[in-house]
């Protein structure tokens, strides 16, 4: 496996609280990472830290053999790392496309207030990546007037717009409804994968993860506690008792 994603020995505690307990973990381009475990194991702060947003008191982290600690997530951008959010971090008060038209602009790295946003060449940008999302229909509008589901299909398109070889994703169907999730998980994960991007991504059921992860790392008290396929880690009884929360005998799809 050729490693885009490289974590060596990463470090970092809140006080008395190990976030990151030295975290070791390569991530294969192409690959579709999944980070499980229990609140506060440190899996927003893995992201945190390879996405600029943290730095750790120790380790180092690589990114297609390049290391990348203290640069800013403006400029790890421009390197070819995206990153979606929780709660999706869109301008509720612009259209969709003007969102992703934002994004282009980012990346280009030359719009400014006193030129125009809406550039024809960023506008076809803008509707071919809504398009290959399947939502050219909300182009016009207002972040703020969409659904959950729908945000958060906009948010990994913006991401997406910038053209990323490696996208970090903190619960992508965190407040999604049941009956969208699988959609909107097969959507992005079809996009993802036909633009030969590496995802890692943080989720809490265990049906996406099962069904979309190429591997799977269980994050418990700031270290990786197993890691491998998901038919093997979501086997594993401790997984299952001390993560997932069912008894080892019970179907992991029904605690989904």
């Amino acid at each position: 496996m050729t490693a885009l994603l490289s974590a060596r020995g990463l470090k970092l505690a809140f006080g008395g609280v190990k976030a990151a307990d030295g975290i070791d973990l390569d991530v294969g381009a192409g690959e579709f990472l999944a980070i499980i475990g229990p609140n506060g194991a440190g899996k927003t702060t893995f992201i945190n830290m390879t996405t600029g947003y943290l730095r750790p008191q120790a380790g180092a982290i690589l990114y297609d053999g390049r290391p990348i600690l203290g640069l800013a997530p403006r400029r790890l951008v421009t390197l070819g790392i995206g990153r979606s959010f929780q709660l999706p971090q869109l301008f509720g008060e612009h259209s969709v496309a003007e969102n992703l038209a934002l994004a282009i602009a980012a990346r280009e790295g030359f719009w400014s207030p006193f030129r125009p946003l809406m550039r024809p060449v960023w506008r076809d940008e803008a509707d071919e990546v809504l398009a290959r999302f399947g939502i050219l229909d909300l182009s016009e509008t207002r972040a703020d007037a969409l659904n959950e589901g729908a945000r958060k299909l906009v948010d990994i398109a913006v991401a997406v717009a910038l053209r990323p070889r490696l996208i970090l994703m903190d619960e992508p169907t965190s407040g999604v409804a049941g009956a969208d999730k699988m959609a909107i998980v097969e959507t992005l994960v079809r996009v993802l994968r036909d633009a030969g991007v590496t995802a890692v991504f943080v989720e809490h059921d265990m049906e996406v993860v099962g069904r979309f992860a190429d591997r799977v790392a269980v994050w418990a008290q700031g270290r990786i506690a197993a890691l491998g396929p998901p038919d093997e880690v979501l086997a594993d009884p401790a997984v299952r008792r001390d993560v997932i929360g069912i008894d080892p005998g019970e179907d992991v799809h029904a605690a989904a």
